[in-house]
Order: structure tokens, then C-alpha cells, then sequence
């Protein structure tokens, strides 16, 4: 087997465990939203307001965080006042769904609505894995240049919602909303845009919002639109309960 159809054995392998986990999540009334982002997005920082949010209207959520070392995410997520584990990724620049089956196994309190799964910060890798999510959301700080849907145009263009971080320093960074806007929709039209500020609590609302609305009337699921370009072998999957 050459070395290309390795990978996509893999990518296949991935996605039927996932397929398999959004249906036995769906069973239990559990959405998943994937959070993917690039390092310093802020992503963190704004999972956590929409945590509390969360918990301040009586919500049931919780939160899987994902990184490479350390669980100072998983620390700060906490303070929200929602359950959160953190998944230790050893290395690996993504997960995978066998990895978010294997945490949620024994933890995943019963009562859940929404889970949050936090990706490891990177637009490449973790853009071809399917988590089994429900909604997949992409964000982007004003900081990070109005070009970056053209250059990974898989993560933006599998994704059912863009959010745009950090708006308090658009001016600041010189961003320019509308060329960001268009790019986005070349590489998928029509998605929907939400601005949001952590420091202001801007978007925090349609954040949750869009999350408990994904449940009722779930997007099309989008499978990736690009291979990944490393091999991982994955394992077998652990049993949710």
C-alpha cells in the first residue's frame, strides 16, 4: 500500500469512529461543538465567557481542552464554574476522534447539552479530522491578517461558523473587516460571521446561542476537504459508558 492511501485509510478510519461518536452522543442529547483555531487566537479566553454564560442561565455544558503540555487551559476553563477535563495530546498537533471518544469515556456528566471541544491551537492539522462535532466553529483574532481563509482554506471552509476575536484591537491592527469578510466567503459562501470581544463580553451570547440552536436544528455535517499530510495510526475506540 502506497504511502497516500495510508493516509487515507487513516482519515477513513477517523471518520467512521466519528460518525460512530456523533450518533451515540446524539442518543444521549449531547452536541458537540469543535473550536479550531491558530496559537493566540484567544479561543481560551473566550470558551471560558461562554462557559460561564453557560452556567449563569442554568445551561448544562462542559469542556474538553486539547494541548500539547501542560493543563493551564484546563485550569482556566474551570473557573467558569463548568466541568472540564483536559486531553494531553503528548505531541500529536491534532485530535483525532478516537482520542475525544477514549476522554469522554466515564466522564462526560449525563445531564450535558453542549460539549465544547477546544482543538489544539493549529489551522492545519486539525481542520481534516472530523471529532464527531455537531458544529464546527473557526476563529480568527483581528490581529492575524485579513489573507488567513486563503491560506488554510480547509479550516474556513469547513466551518458552519466564523467567529473574529479580539475586535477591541481591530483599529489598533489596521484590520480591514470587509476584505476579511470576502475572503471568507470565497472559500465558503454564505457562512455566517460573528465578531466577539473576551474583554468585553461581545459575542459571548451568540456563541452559546449558536451552540443550544445546533442541537434543535443541527448544520449539514461538513467532512474535510483536504487530507492531512501526516500519518497517524490510529487505535481502537474506548466505550463511551
Amino acid at each position: 500500500m502506497c504511502r497516500s492511501d495510508v493516509k487515507q485509510a487513516v482519515l477513513a478510519k477517523n471518520d467512521d469512529l466519528a460518525a460512530d461518536l456523533r450518533g451515540d452522543l446524539a442518543r444521549q442529547g449531547v452536541t458537540m461543538v469543535n473550536l479550531l483555531s491558530s496559537p493566540g487566537s484567544g479561543k481560551t479566553e473566550l470558551l471560558g465567557r461562554v462557559l460561564a454564560r453557560a452556567v449563569e442561565r442554568h445551561v448544562p455544558v462542559a469542556a474538553l481542552t486539547a494541548d500539547l503540555a501542560t493543563e493551564n487551559d484546563a485550569v482556566r476553563l474551570a473557573r467558569s464554574g463548568a466541568p472540564v477535563q483536559q486531553l494531553l495530546t503528548d505531541g500529536l498537533c491534532h485530535l483525532e476522534a478516537r482520542q475525544v471518544r477514549a476522554r469522554l469515556a466515564g466522564w462526560l456528566p449525563p445531564e450535558t447539552a453542549v460539549l465544547f471541544v477546544e482543538n489544539v491551537g493549529n489551522l492545519v492539522c486539525p481542520a481534516s479530522y472530523d471529532l464527531g462535532e455537531t458544529l464546527r466553529i473557526v476563529l480568527m483574532a483581528v490581529t492575524e491578517g485579513e489573507d488567513k481563509p486563503l491560506k488554510y482554506p480547509t479550516a474556513f471552509g469547513s466551518a458552519h461558523l466564523v467567529v473574529v476575536t479580539k475586535t477591541d484591537l481591530a483599529e489598533a491592527a489596521g484590520f480591514d473587516e470587509d476584505t476579511f469578510r470576502a475572503n471568507v466567503h470565497r472559500v465558503n459562501p454564505g457562512v455566517e460571521i460573528v465578531q466577539s470581544c473576551a474583554r468585553t463580553g461581545a459575542g459571548v451570547g451568540a456563541l452559546l446561542d449558536h451552540a443550544l440552536a445546533a442541537r434543535d436544528t443541527a448544520p449539514p455535517h461538513r467532512p474535510p476537504l483536504a487530507p492531512h499530510p501526516h500519518g497517524h495510526q490510529p487505535t481502537a475506540p474506548a466505550p463511551l459508558a
